[in-house]
């Protein structure tokens, strides 16, 4: 069983550590400059690295609630933040947000990858394994 769990912030870890890398490359090295709500998503993602990489190191399994919060949160952002890039109806009503538009997509991969698609799936990779993680600590009680 903590085996499991370790393996699971081991996850975690890697996956908030990545995220963290690509919204870094992207705007650090490709040069585009994030919108007002992409920095709440990198604000929630950020601290699930130093988070989960303390909670790895002390073997901390009791954080996943912690982590859920965050990713639900950031989730949740991210979220709306696709859908108003992708959802007509929601983009005509979008919120202006600063100096770039959140409507904007630097990237569009097979037409529906874009930044705030990585980061909602990052989000949601680590809310499941935090649920996971949830579920195996009331197993073994």
């Amino acid at each position: 069983m903590q085996k499991r769990l370790e393996n699971s912030l081991i996850v975690i870890w890697t996956v908030s550590f990545v995220a963290t890398l690509g919204s870094l490359y992207f705007s650090e090295v490709r040069g585009y400059e994030p919108c007002t709500l992409c920095w709440y998503q990198r604000i929630l993602m950020y601290p699930i690295v130093l988070i989960s990489g303390v909670a790895l190191f002390q073997k901390n399994a009791r954080i996943a609630l912690t982590l859920a919060v965050f990713s639900i949160v950031g989730g949740s952002i991210s979220l709306y933040h696709y859908g108003i890039q992708k959802l007509t109806f929601l983009s005509n009503s979008a919120p202006t947000c600063g100096n770039v538009s959140c409507t904007g997509q630097y990237i569009n991969y097979l037409g529906f990858i874009t930044i705030p698609f990585l980061a909602l799936l990052a989000f949601l990779i680590i809310f499941i394994t935090s649920l996971f993680m949830m579920k195996w600590q009331k197993e073994s009680k």
